[in-house]
């Protein structure tokens, strides 16, 4: 199978490349897992993963200044075979709208808003950063098989905004900082993880590789 990361001048590209070759190597899948810099690398693709680090506007302004990339995404997306799974800022571009520095469209994917981190604990840091474990909202073969919840794995988080979907059907994990946040989401062919799989050792890499057995 062909998993194309998307690389667009965001994101931990090598340790996300190298997370999901461990993870397909150590659970006996054959995968090819590529950096994907051109719109035809990721039509081509089996699978895809959009990662992203910093800003929501800067993200999605590296998107588009790559010829066609932003219109192959959106095709992969609302085609509804292909897997795509966004992480951290890749999961929030999936929303309808990011208010980070502004208000900006995303592709709309999900529909919510991506807004700021308001803890309930004003001694609590912005962002929020470090391990915490995951609640599931409810079941998906992307979570079988994983010991989650307040005595299960910990998962890698570092974010200062969070996606929040207008439908609860569309929550597929939260985590606890000030106040439930929002882990992961669900709809169709797309999955998105607010923490990073690169860096959640044991629960990353399962995920990662239940991410590349899963058929939507």
């Amino acid at each position: 199978m062909k998993v194309a990361i998307v690389d667009y001048g965001s994101g931990n590209l090598r340790s996300a490349q190298k997370a999901f070759q461990r993870a397909a190597s150590d659970h006996g899948l054959d995968a090819d897992v590529f950096l994907a810099s051109r719109a035809q690398e990721v039509r081509a693709a089996d699978r895809v993963v959009l990662p992203g680090v910093g800003a929501f506007a800067d993200c999605r302004k590296g998107l588009r200044d790559i010829p066609g990339m932003w219109e192959a995404l959106d095709e992969t997306a609302r085609g509804g075979t292909k897997p795509l799974l966004g992480i951290c800022v890749g999961m929030q571009l999936m929303a309808t709208t990011g208010l980070e520095h502004g208000q900006w469209p995303g592709f709309g994917w999900i529909a919510g808003q991506v807004r700021a981190i308001t803890p309930d604990d004003p001694e609590l840091k912005i962002p929020h950063m470090g391990w915490n474990t995951l609640e599931p909202a409810r079941g998906h073969p992307v979570l079988d098989g994983l010991d989650l919840g307040p005595e299960g794995l910990h998962a890698y988080f570092v974010h200062s905004y969070h996606f929040v979907p207008d439908d609860e059907a569309d929550v597929l994990a939260r985590t606890s900082y000030g106040g439930p946040l929002i882990a992961a989401v669900a709809r169709g062919n797309l999955l998105g993880f607010q923490f990073h799989p690169e860096k959640s050792q044991t629960l990353g890499l399962a995920l990662i590789a239940n991410f590349l057995r899963w058929t939507p």
